[in-house]
Formats: structure tokens, C-alpha cells, sequence
């Protein structure tokens, strides 16, 4: 039998130091905070060695260098925490001075990925975001040469929209979900409807609100259950705030929930809050995005971005018609393997090891 992707990541002689580079606050929660830190351990455990660098002020260990604190920075109509802070070049550059190759998450996002763009190492890119205009002429003016020959790589068709057709092929790596953690042995709740975000305007949440006030007046025990945010103030029926939640609570709703409901308005370039509802188990009703539809192919229902009548509509349905609820889950479910972290672990390395033999 040919070896999988994990197998290929810890065979003798192959094995490498692969430097990866966040730009944003690994102190705070995010996706691409969360992919870094897990590539960072998957590629431990397959024997790698691996140094995630950061913004942070908590202390450096475990795999990571946090090299400095953050500030909010207004991007893609949300924040992103990224440092400026004075000697972030000399502490990244000290971070990666013995690595094989560096992998630079969203490199022209200051401070952290311009420091690692400095330096003469093989390198590996990730473009995350669907990024707004003015990226993709800083893309444009940036020297793709700069990067001594890199692998680019960006985590969508969507992600890889900016980078100029001058600077090389980009190789599509999806972001990645351990699909068996999602798989929870709990009661699933008939009603109960899960959303997942911070609170800010692109992440749908008052579209998510409204639209439940419609939902509980056909389905009075419908509930909703909302992490990552929470709000002071009256709370409409059936609604529970629950805030930052950790990883292993989020994995415990996500299975209890019957629908998740993702009304974000714009700005996403993957939607890894989809691929992880799904590997729960639960039908997805999402924004008609392009980023969306990549993940969920035809196993979700998509609805149009910004209508909160819509999107009621869709989910009073399914809450009417259970087995349909089941298809979808159970359909959703077989469509997330891709997402699994074997899979992406390989194409990553394979990456790295492209860039080395190319440098």
C-alpha cells in the first residue's frame, strides 16, 4: 500500500526545521492563529521540528517565540492584532536564524512577515484573506523575486485572488480541522441552532438575531447558542450568549446543535467555522459566498448575503423537516475529510521540501 501523507512526514533523512511566521497575536483568538499553532504541532508530532513566531507577551515556549505585543489594526472590516513594536525585526530574524525554511502567513502584514521577508531562507507563503483592493496593488508593486523563489500557497481560490500571475503558480492548501475532535458523543438537540464569531459586523451575528426572533415565532423551542461573542442587555428568547468558549466546549455545542448558521457578510476567504460544523455533524446554512461554496459544495443550503428573512426561512424548514437535517449533517460529515489535518499536513511538507530543493 502507498504511504499517506502522514507516513511521508517521518521518514528517515527527511525530516526538517521548518519556521512558521503568524503575524497576528498568538495570545488572541483567530483562524489563522489557530492553523499556525496546530501546523506547529502537527509537525512535532510527525517528528519535525517546527518554531511557531508571533506577536504575544505571554511567555515563549512550547513550540513558540512570541516576539513582541500587539495592536489593533483596522482591516477587512474586522481588527487585526499585529505588531509594531521596536525590535520585533531583530527578535524574528534571531527566532529563524537556524530553521530550513520559513512559512510566512500573510507575509506583507508588518511586522513580523516583513522581517521574515528579509531573510535568505527558502520560503513558503500562505495568502489567507479575501483581501480588499489596496492589497492587491501592494502585491502588484511587491517584487515577487524578493522572496527568493517561493512556494506560494493560499488557503482558497478566494485567498489567491491578489497575488499577481508574475510572482508564480499558487498551490491551493485548505485550511485544516482535526475531524475526529468534532465527533462528540453527545445528544443532539432537535432545535438548538449554533452560530460561531466575534462580534463585529462581518461575521453576521445581528443578521443571526433577527433572523432568530422570525425562527422562534414559527419554532417556539427553538434555541440559539452563541460563541465567541456575548452581549450586555436583554437577550431575546431562547438566546444564550456563552463568549469565548475553549476547544473542547466548542466541540460540545457544535455536536449537540442540529443547524449552524454562518450569515456572515463578506471578507472570508475559507470558512473553517463551516468545515468544523459539518465535522460535527450539524446542516449548515450559510451566505451565499464564493469562499462558502468552496467549502460546503452542495451540502449546505446558501442563502443571500445580508437577509435575515432568508436565512429564517431556511432554517424554520429545516426545523420542519428532520430528516432532511440529518442528510445534510451526515453529508457534510463525508465532505469535511478533505479538510482533515493528514491531508494537509502532507501538502504542506511537500511544500517545504520543494522550497529547500528549489533554494
Amino acid at each position: 500500500m502507498a504511504p499517506g501523507p502522514a507516513e511521508l512526514a517521518v521518514r528517515p533523512g527527511e525530516l526538517m526545521k521548518v519556521g512558521i511566521v503568524c503575524p497576528y497575536d498568538l495570545d488572541k483568538p483567530g483562524g489563522v492563529q489557530q492553523l499556525c499553532l496546530e501546523l506547529g504541532e502537527r509537525l512535532r508530532d510527525a517528528g519535525d521540528d517546527a518554531v511557531v513566531v508571533g506577536p504575544g507577551r505571554s511567555e515563549s515556549g512550547d513550540g513558540t517565540v512570541r516576539v513582541g505585543s500587539s495592536v489593533g489594526i483596522k482591516a477587512n472590516r474586522s481588527v487585526a492584532p499585529v505588531t509594531l513594536a521596536p525590535g520585533v525585526w531583530a527578535r524574528v530574524k534571531a527566532a529563524l536564524s537556524d530553521v530550513d525554511v520559513v512559512h510566512i502567513h500573510e507575509p506583507l502584514v508588518p511586522l513580523v512577515g516583513w522581517a521574515a521577508l528579509s531573510m535568505n531562507k527558502p520560503a513558503v507563503v500562505t495568502l489567507h484573506a479575501d483581501a480588499p483592493g489596496w492589497v492587491g496593488k501592494a502585491y502588484r508593486v511587491f517584487p515577487g523575486r524578493a522572496l527568493r523563489r517561493p512556494v506560494l500557497t493560499a488557503v482558497s481560490s478566494v485567498a489567491s485572488g491578489s497575488i499577481p500571475s508574475s510572482w508564480g503558480e499558487v498551490r491551493i492548501i485548505p485550511n485544516a480541522i482535526d475531524v475526529a475532535a468534532y465527533q462528540v458523543e453527545v445528544e443532539r438537540v432537535p432545535g438548538r441552532i449554533a452560530f460561531l464569531g466575534r462580534d463585529e459586523p462581518r461575521k453576521g451575528l445581528d443578521i443571526a438575531l433577527e433572523a432568530f426572533v422570525l425562527i422562534r415565532s414559527e419554532h417556539p423551542g427553538a434555541e440559539l447558542v452563541v460563541m465567541g461573542a456575548d452581549r450586555t442587555g436583554p437577550v431575546p428568547p431562547g438566546v444564550e450568549f456563552r463568549g469565548f468558549v475553549r476547544t473542547p466546549d466548542k466541540h460540545r455545542i457544535l455536536a449537540s446543535s442540529s443547524i449552524y448558521v454562518a450569515p456572515n457578510t463578506g471578507g472570508e476567504s475559507f470558512g473553517i467555522v463551516l468545515a468544523e460544523a459539518m465535522a460535527a455533524g450539524c446542516a449548515v446554512v450559510a451566505s451565499d459566498l464564493s469562499a462558502f461554496r468552496a467549502v460546503v459544495g452542495d451540502d449546505a443550503v446558501l442563502v443571500p448575503v445580508g437577509d435575515s428573512n432568508a436565512l429564517a426561512r431556511a432554517v424554520s424548514e429545516l426545523l420542519s423537516d428532520p430528516a432532511r437535517v440529518e442528510r445534510l449533517g451526515n453529508a457534510g460529515t463525508a465532505r469535511v475529510d478533505r479538510f482533515d489535518w493528514p491531508h494537509v499536513l502532507g501538502q504542506y511538507r511537500q511544500a517545504y521540501a520543494d522550497a529547500i530543493a528549489d533554494g
